[in-house]
C-alpha cells in the first residue's frame, strides 16, 4: 500500500476493478472497543446490500491515511482494495474519559464485493500514527451466512445526479429527527442545504462529478437528545449534544442503525441532518456528517463539517492556552491542512511564495483584534488577503503553539469566513479527482 503523493496534475491510476469485484456492497458490521491503554476490533454481521458506489481506481493506494483502514488482499497477500477513515472511537481515546473507562463504539465498514476469498483486515492507528489495533479474518463471499440486504422501502429522492455510480461521487442524506408528519420538511430541508454545499467553491465547480440522495427514516420524536437540558429524545438515529462533555458536538453512536436506514442506496457519504434549531454538528473522515437543518450557521457548518468528512480538513482554530492531546508534539498529522513542522515538506511547504518566513508572524490587523468579531466589517479585499496569504501561521489542531495552519482565516477556523484557504481547496479537488477516478 503506498499513500499517494500528488502533483497539481492529480494524476491516478487505473485498475481491473471488475477483474476482482462484482459490483455489489459488502457491509462489515465492526464493534471497536477498550479505552486508552488498550484497544481491540470485533466482527459482528456481513450483510450484502446494493450497487458498489466507491472508487474503480486507485484501489491499492490512499490519498490521505486516516485514523483507520481497511484492507482487502488476495489470498496471496496482493493488495486489491485499501480505505482510509477516523472514527468517533478513536477521538474519545484522546478524552479523560478513556483513561478510567473502556467503551465499545460501533464501526460499520463497506468494501466491494469480491469475486473470490479474499483477506480482509481493519487497523486502527493512534494519534501518534502507530498502528494500536487490527483484526484480520478470511472473507467467503459464497458464505450462506452474509445476510442479504432487502430494500427496506424508506422513501428517498434524488436531489442531484451527474452520472452513473463508477462516474461520481454518491452521497446520501438522512432524515434524524424528523416525525412520520415531516417527512416533506425533511426533504425541503436536504434540498436547501444541498444547494448550498454546492454553491460553495470549489465544490461549485466540481458539482458535476458528485451526485446526491436523499432517504426519509421516521423518529418516533422531532428534534435530537440535549442530555445538557435533561431532554432525551427518540430518533432514528439517536443523535445528542453533548458529546464529550462538549455542548455543541453533535454525534450518533447508533451507526449500524444509519446504514440500515439507506438500505440498498448506493452512497459514498453519509450526511446525517438533524431536525433542530440549535448550533452544532460533526463530522468524521469517510465516516459520517452530522448537521442541523435550522440554525442560521447550518449552512456554513454544514460546509466546515463536509471539509472533515470528505477531504480529511482539520480544525484551524485552537482554545488558546488548553493543551488539547489531538496533535502530540513531535508528531506530524496526516491531515493536509495542518503541521507541526515535522514533516512539513509533505504539506504546503512548496506552495509558499519565495520569502516567507517559517513559522508567519500575522499582519497587524490580526495580531491586535479578534477577526471573528469584525469580519462583517472587513472590505472584501481585506478578507481576500487574509483568506488566500500563505504562510505557517501558529495557531491551529486545538492548540495556540506548536500546530500551525496556511492562511490567518479560513472557512476551517471561524464561521465567518466564507471561503476555503487555498491548501484547503486543493485537498478538496485532489480527493474529489481521486474518489471519481478521471480528471
Amino acid at each position: 500500500m503506498s499513500i499517494l503523493l500528488l502533483t497539481a496534475g492529480y494524476a491516478f491510476a487505473a485498475q481491473d476493478f471488475d477483474k476482482y469485484f462484482t459490483g455489489r456492497t459488502l457491509r462489515l458490521d465492526y464493534t471497536l472497543a477498550g479505552s486508552a491503554s488498550r484497544q481491540d476490533v470485533y466482527l459482528g454481521k456481513i450483510c450484502r446490500t446494493g450497487e458498489w458506489a466507491g472508487r474503480r481506481s486507485n484501489l491499492d493506494s490512499l490519498l490521505v491515511e486516516g485514523n483507520a483502514q481497511v484492507a482487502v488482499r488476495s489470498p496471496e497477500g496482493s493488495l486489491l482494495y485499501v480505505q482510509s477513515f477516523s472514527t468517533l472511537f478513536q477521538e474519545w481515546l484522546t478524552t479523560e474519559e478513556a483513561t478510567r473507562i473502556a467503551k465499545s463504539f460501533e464501526c460499520p465498514v463497506l468494501i466491494p464485493e469480491p469475486r473470490q476469498k479474499v483477506r480482509v483486515e481493519l487497523s486502527l492507528i493512534n494519534n501518534r500514527r502507530s498502528k494500536c489495533a487490527s483484526l484480520e479474518f478470511e472473507l467467503d463471499p459464497t458464505d450462506i451466512l452474509i445476510r442479504e440486504f432487502a430494500d427496506n422501502g424508506n422513501p428517498r429522492q434524488v436531489l442531484m445526479e451527474h452520472g452513473p455510480l463508477e462516474g461520481a461521487y454518491d452521497i446520501v442524506i438522512v432524515a434524524e429527527g424528523y416525525t412520520a408528519a415531516q417527512q416533506q420538511k425533511f426533504f425541503e430541508d436536504a434540498l436547501r442545504l444541498n444547494k448550498r454545499l454546492f454553491s460553495h467553491a470549489p465544490f461549485s465547480s466540481l458539482k458535476s462529478r458528485f451526485n446526491v440522495r436523499a432517504v426519509f427514516a421516521p423518529s418516533a420524536q422531532s428534534g435530537t437528545s440535549q442530555p445538557s437540558k435533561g431532554d432525551g429524545k427518540r430518533t432514528a438515529a439517536s443523535s445528542h449534544f453533548d458529546t464529550f462533555y462538549s455542548d455543541r458536538y453533535l454525534t450518533s453512536s447508533s451507526l449500524v442503525a444509519v446504514h440500515d436506514a439507506i438500505g440498498t442506496v448506493p452512497f459514498e457519504q453519509i450526511i446525517l441532518l438533524v431536525n433542530t434549531e440549535r448550533y452544532g454538528g460533526g463530522g468524521i473522515f469517510n465516516n459520517i456528517t452530522l448537521c442541523t437543518a435550522d440554525h442560521p450557521f447550518s449552512p456554513v457548518v454544514f460546509v466546515h463539517e463536509f471539509g472533515h468528512s470528505f477531504a480529511g480538513l482539520a480544525d484551524e482554530y485552537d482554545y488558546g492556552d488548553e493543551e488539547d492531546p489531538t496533535y502530540p508534539p513531535g508528531i506530524e498529522p496526516w491531515e493536509p491542512n495542518i503541521t507541526t513542522l515535522v514533516d512539513f515538506a509533505s504539506k504546503w511547504q512548496d506552495m509558499l511564495p519565495s520569502g516567507v518566513k517559517v513559522p508567519t508572524e500575522p499582519d497587524a490587523l490580526e495580531r491586535d483584534n479578534d477577526l471573528r468579531r469584525i469580519w462583517s466589517r472587513l472590505t472584501a479585499e481585506q478578507k481576500s488577503e487574509i483568506n488566500s496569504k500563505l504562510g505557517v501561521y501558529e495557531g491551529a489542531g486545538y492548540r495556540a503553539k506548536g500546530v500551525y495552519r496556511p492562511v490567518q482565516e479560513c472557512r476551517m477556523r471561524i464561521n465567518e469566513c466564507e471561503e476555503f484557504c487555498p491548501v484547503c481547496t486543493i485537498a478538496i479537488e485532489k480527493m474529489t479527482y481521486y474518489c471519481t477516478g478521471k480528471q
